[in-house]
């Protein structure tokens, strides 16, 4: 059986291997904030170990409070922060929002912070980063757009919500299936698609 046949029979009725952590370890600096993804920072350093990444850069698209992106930065030495978002409900009330955050993130001098659509920033963006964080996309278009992107230019993007819109979470299968990359699920507070480049990482490691 050929890869594209392993990887088609492993994603059958959109099944997707469970992750379970090993650990659950707390990083050091969080902001009070409230934020959906509450509880999932609790497994991010599993994931590093786990997968042997390299902790230097990591990009997140969809900001949100900032939790999440001050999370990371207990753990990269460089955070890029996209604040994507767009209220359609209080427009007038966006930029309040994102000062919001950028205040919440100002002790944090690790992150670099920008308000961006995730469409304008790929165009133009040729870094590698060793990490990847998709939040806030809720539809399957975008969710592919940018998680392609991300999975060509990171060593692991996860995606938040695979549980709870299927969009989101087939979108992740199809990028599984595009790129060859392995995809893991962690099925609490609302799901978490974790899609890694094992072949591109065991590569880059046999240079060093």
């Amino acid at each position: 059986m050929d890869n594209a046949q392993t990887i088609k029979k492993t994603f059958t009725k959109n099944y997707i291997p469970v992750y379970k952590p090993a650990k659950l370890i707390r990083p050091a600096n969080l902001p009070d904030v409230s934020s959906s993804w509450k509880g999932l920072e609790l497994i991010i350093e599993d994931i590093l170990d786990g997968f042997d990444l390299e902790r230097t850069s990591c990009i997140e698209f969809g900001v949100g409070s900032g939790f999440s992106t001050a999370a990371f930065s207990n753990y990269f030495e460089q955070v890029t922060g996209i604040y994507i978002f767009v209220n359609k409900s209080f427009p007038d009330k966006e930029q309040e929002y994102f000062d919001e955050t950028k205040s919440t993130l100002a002790a944090y001098k690790n992150i670099k912070l920008f308000r961006s659509d995730y469409r304008e920033w790929i165009k133009t963006d040729q870094s590698r980063y060793n990490f990847a964080h998709i939040d806030g996309l809720k539809h399957y278009d975008e969710t592919y757009e940018c998680g392609l992107w991300t999975a060509r230019h990171s060593d692991c993007t996860v995606f938040h919500n695979t549980e709870s819109l299927t969009e989101v979470r087939q979108a992740a299968i199809d990028i599984a299936l595009e790129t060859g990359q392995s995809l893991f699920s962690y099925p609490l507070l609302n799901g978490l698609g974790i899609l890694v480049d094992k072949a591109g990482i065991a590569e880059r490691n046999s240079l060093k």
